[in-house]
């Protein structure tokens, strides 16, 4: 029995060393959105709360588990009306539904630094699948 019990968690120890877990430097990162409005023109805004985490055990993060929360109430289109109008019942009801979540499923190269994030996209209560492009630039070791 006590081997047994040794071999289970000289495994899971392994397993735990190789897999990284990542969470957002928010110093220097953005979750912009564009809309097109009226069929004319682009609108584009951000959330200024947001976390995101991500584990994986690859290089190439083809196994990464992601997953982030917005805060609606940050929501920012540099126009206080309209960010009042999308908080409000007729879009996102942020008094009702307080967050945006995120759960990746699959995180996939493009080409180059282009990648396809696609998993389950929660807001105003209902969760849909979706596709994202994603710009990763690389990981580095603070210097600090």
């Amino acid at each position: 029995m006590k081997k047994v019990t040794f071999i289970i968690a000289a495994v899971m120890i392994s397993l735990a060393t190789f897999a990284q877990t990542w969470s957002l430097d928010k110093s220097h990162a953005k979750l912009g959105f564009t809309i097109t409005h009226l069929m004319v023109s682009d609108v584009e805004g951000s959330f200024k709360k947001f976390d995101i985490t991500l584990t994986a055990s690859k290089d190439d993060f083809s196994d990464a588990v992601i997953s982030l929360t917005a805060d609606i109430n940050s929501i920012n289109t540099d126009n206080e009306k309209r960010d009042d109008h999308l908080k409000g019942p007729d879009f996102f009801d942020a008094a009702k539904f307080p967050t945006l979540t995120f759960k990746g499923k699959s995180f996939t190269r493009v080409s180059g630094k282009n990648y396809k994030l696609t998993g389950d996209l929660t807001m105003h209560g209902i969760t849909k699948p979706v596709t994202l492009d994603v710009v990763y630039n690389g990981t580095i070791t603070n210097p600090m």
